[in-house]
């Protein structure tokens, strides 16, 4: 049976500041730049989330993308949406929230609520030209 991917976009804005807790606003500066600014600075996130897996013989779906329409809104949408991701996302408390951490933190959640004999990828855009992906 062969495997396909299936896709799925969504987006979401949120606010965040790179930095370490433990180093000087100088230092954060001198490694992370104006991602730093003690006052955040936001992203409109552009996320796929894709799919992989045999197309079912009854429903002719990898993945229904309606169900992960709703999934996506669960977890990603509703708790990350117009949040400041350092304050007020459970994950990002002791977590810099980089693309990178944040790839990986939507991969985990999504991949609790997903069979297991479906590969996940996560590809999220931080800007156009940023993007990062993760595939457990």
């Amino acid at each position: 049976m062969p495997r396909v991917t299936v896709h799925r976009k969504a987006h979401f804005n949120a606010a965040h500041r790179i930095y370490r807790k433990d180093w000087s606003d100088d230092k954060n500066f001198d490694v992370f730049s104006k991602c730093s600014n003690p006052h955040y600075h936001g992203h409109n996130y552009e996320l796929i989330v894709s799919l992989t897996g045999e197309i079912d013989q009854e429903t002719g779906y990898v993945y229904d993308l309606g169900k992960l329409k709703e999934l996506i809104k669960q977890e990603v949408e509703e708790p990350f949406d117009h949040k400041n991701l350092n304050v007020e996302v459970e994950e990002f408390k002791d977590l810099i929230p980089t693309a990178e951490n944040i790839c990986v933190v939507i991969y985990n959640k999504l991949r609790k609520v997903i069979a297991d004999h479906l590969d996940i990828k996560i590809t999220l855009y931080e800007t156009p030209r940023n993007f990062v992906s993760f595939e457990g």
